[in-house]
This record gives structure tokens, C-alpha cells and sequence, in this order.
């Protein structure tokens, strides 16, 4: 017979049986009697680590903000830097493959990054001209050093670095290898499957812990009788959703499996959303746990994401572009993002760093609009600057105001009949 899931008659105990004298109580199988299935934490994949709710959160939050962020390329004049346009300007902006736009090529490339630790893409040229960027799987290529000079094999074919774009999570000291921060996490992510695993054992079986049935006639069919009436009782219960189930007189029930409440299930799998936050550098309230979270260290955690992690990562791509796509010595063109992006769900706060913008003379109204995606203004004062005019240099006085019509000498001309 058996009560959910184990085997209570004797005759089918195997000598492995935790009733046996010789097996030491620490074994595997009488762990699993109490929702513990083996001792060994589970191994840690990319695919099982997505399983985890915060890693998966994790993961996708920053790949997606990151492709999300506008990508322009600019060539340097003699007073300022225009934006460029053509083909290569079209690939970092638009569509850097014929089968991906820019949404899908950066989410992609920052997946490889935040998983496994690297991404890399190679360079289709066409002469001096950019014709294509293409995803690289970085568990399908293979990197060869040379003295200081290093090769990426992929599908049978050997690229020079110059032609692909690198950017990995966190480079090992022979800079060519690198860890990516699943695996650097394992332990965390360990932790947090099991959690998941005993969680959804518990509950498939209905919420109900491992019972001890107490009370007389602990031998013969006696004790076996009041098994079966209990457990058909509880199944009874589960299907038609009663909370209240009978038990044989003079019996009682324990519960002797572990309680979750009681050994901090849930706070230990609230820790584990801060514990891979911290792996990723990412602020927790960006996984959606705001346990401690307030309006104001809200905002500041805003704030810590732009300027301590989108900052970063993005200065590692833009200076990773620039070399390979330009040269080591172009300083003409370059690759831009415009982290500004990232304010644009803020209407209020973006207008009025626009009005101020305008108002002390750093964009003109027109440069303004462009920023809005709005048409320029065809009155020519749209493409000047414009400032305060109670703005003197330090020392100087204002202009003394012009005299009001009827005043004479600074004195006002009273009229008298």
C-alpha cells in the first residue's frame, strides 16, 4: 500500500528501506520522505537557469532596454559632428542584416552577453563601406591567439578580430576566454531551482506534508486498515476541495515533513531575487521586487541603472564599434547611443529639460523639435539660439531701459491742466 506515493507494507521494503538498522538515517531516500529528492543540487544550465523567474527577468529586462536604446553613427567637422547618413549609417541605425532590424540584432547580442558571457558579431565589408552586421554564437566559436594578434573560427571559417565585434561579460587572465555570470552564479541559481523544485513537489501533492497516523493497534492488518482509510480520505478531500477529512477513532495525525513558513521558504526565495540582482548589478526593483522600495529610492534606482550599468555597457559597445568599424585611427566617424532614450517615458521631465535646453541657449527651438521627431519651424529665429535676456557678464550692469514715451531727462513729464 501506499500514502502519497510511498510504500507502508513491509513485504515490499527494499534493503535500502530507512527501517533498516544498517542504512544510516543522512541517506538519499529517506530525504525524499520528507520532499528533499537528493542531496545533490540540481546542475545549472543557460536553459534550467531561465527557469528561474529573476534570471529570466533578469535577462531579458536588460537585453531589451539595451536594444532599445537609438544607435547613431557621426562624422566630426571643423566646428561640431553631423549625423552621418548612407549605408553604414543604415546598418547601425535600421537594419544591420537583411533578415534583422536593430531591435532584434541587440536583443540577441546582449542574450549571448548576459547568459553565457559573450556576444560577437563579424563585420561584412564591402571595400571601406559597412555592408551588414551578423550574430556570431559565441558556444559555436572558437578564439585563437597569435602573439598579440587573435582569430575567431565559426562554421569553418577564420575571421580576424578586426572584423568582430566582442564584447564579453568578464574576460579570464588569458584574455581570451571569459565567464559569463550564470555560470559565475551557479550556487545562487542552485539554490533557487531547488527552492522551485521542493515548491511544486509540495503543492502537486496538494499542499499536504508527509503525515505520521498515531494510536492504537500499531500491529497486524490493524494499523494497515486505518492507512487506507485515512488515505482514501485525503484523496476524497482533494477532489471534492473539503478542507475536512475523517480520521479512524482514536488515531491522530502528525505532519512530519518540513514546514516551507517554517524554514523560510519564502523570505530565503525573496533573498534569492536579491541575491541575482546583485550578479547582474541590477537595482531589485527592475525585478519587480519592491519590498523595499519607496518613492524616492525608487527614482534613485533609476538613476543607479542609467549612470552605474546601461552607461557601462554601452561605452563597452560603443568602443568596441568604433575600432572595428572605423579603424584604430579615424577619429572622423564614430558610433553614438543616445541614452536620452531612456527618458522618454517621462513627458513632464523631458519638456522641461528641453525648455530649459532652449532657454539657456544650448539647442535652438528647431534642434529642440528634432529631438521630438517634430518638423522644423520655417521663421528663421527657430535655428538660433536664444537666451535670458537679464543674462550679463559678471562685473557689467544691465542696459539702462529705454525711455518711456513722455519722460524727460528720467523724470516723468506730468501733464497739468
Amino acid at each position: 500500500m501506499k500514502l502519497f506515493g510511498f510504500n507502508l507494507t513491509r513485504e515490499t521494503r527494499s534493503a535500502n528501506s530507512p527501517e533498516n538498522a544498517t542504512i544510516p538515517v543522512s541517506e538519499s531516500n529517506f530525504l525524499a520522505f520528507f520532499g528533499i529528492q537528493s542531496a545533490t543540487l540540481p546542475t545549472v544550465t543557460i536553459d534550467s537557469a531561465l527557469t528561474v523567474p529573476a534570471v529570466m527577468a533578469a535577462v531579458t529586462f536588460l537585453s531589451r532596454t539595451l536594444a532599445a536604446i537609438p544607435r547613431h553613427a557621426y562624422r566630426r567637422t571643423k566646428d561640431s559632428s553631423e549625423r552621418m547618413a548612407g549605408r553604414t549609417a543604415m546598418v547601425l541605425h535600421e537594419n544591420p542584416n537583411p533578415v534583422m532590424d536593430k531591435f532584434k540584432f541587440d536583443q540577441w547580442f546582449w542574450q549571448q552577453v548576459f547568459t553565457g558571457g559573450r556576444g560577437l558579431a563579424w563585420i561584412e565589408r564591402n571595400g571601406n563601406q559597412i555592408e551588414a552586421l551578423w550574430p556570431m554564437n559565441p558556444r559555436k566559436t572558437t578564439i585563437r591567439r597569435d602573439g598579440f594578434s587573435l582569430a575567431y573560427r565559426y562554421d569553418n571559417k577564420e575571421y580576424p578580430a578586426e572584423d568582430v565585434i566582442d564584447v564579453p561579460f568578464f574576460l579570464k587572465e588569458d584574455q581570451i576566454s571569459h565567464r559569463g555570470p550564470i555560470s559565475m552564479a551557479t550556487k545562487a541559481i542552485q539554490l533557487a531551482i531547488a527552492m522551485n523544485d521542493y515548491g511544486s513537489t509540495f503543492f502537486a501533492g496538494g499542499g499536504v506534508p508527509p503525515l505520521a497516523l498515531m494510536g492504537p493497534g500499531a500491529k497486524g492488518n490493524n494499523v494497515q486498515r486505518a492507512l487506507a482509510d485515512v488515505h482514501e480520505a485525503i484523496q476524497e478531500a482533494k477532489k471534492t476541495n473539503k478542507p475536512i477529512f475523517p480520521v479512524p477513532v482514536g488515531h491522530e495525525l502528525k505532519a512530519v515533513g518540513l514546514d516551507p513558513e517554517k524554514g523560510q521558504m519564502t523570505d530565503a526565495r525573496r533573498f534569492q531575487v536579491e541575491e541575482l540582482a546583485r550578479v547582474w548589478q541590477l537595482p531589485p526593483v527592475f525585478l519587480q521586487d519592491l519590498t523595499h522600495a519607496t518613492l524616492n529610492n525608487s527614482e534613485q534606482q533609476d538613476l543607479h541603472l542609467v549612470k552605474h550599468l546601461i552607461g557601462q555597457w554601452i561605452a563597452a559597445y560603443e568602443g568596441e564599434m568604433n575600432l572595428k568599424l572605423f579603424g584604430r585611427f579615424s577619429g572622423r566617424q564614430y558610433v553614438e547611443h543616445n541614452l536620452d532614450a531612456l527618458m522618454r517615458g517621462d513627458f513632464k521631465s523631458r519638456i522641461e529639460g528641453i525648455a530649459r535646453g532652449i532657454q539657456t541657449a544650448q539647442l535652438t527651438p528647431n534642434e529642440a523639435r528634432a529631438l521630438e521627431n517634430r518638423p522644423k519651424h520655417m521663421n528663421p529665429a527657430a535655428n538660433e539660439l536664444l537666451v535670458q535676456g537679464a543674462t550679463v557678464v559678471l562685473g557689467q550692469q544691465p542696459a539702462n531701459p529705454a525711455k518711456a514715451a513722455g519722460d524727460i531727462d528720467g523724470e516723468k513729464n506730468d501733464d497739468k491742466a
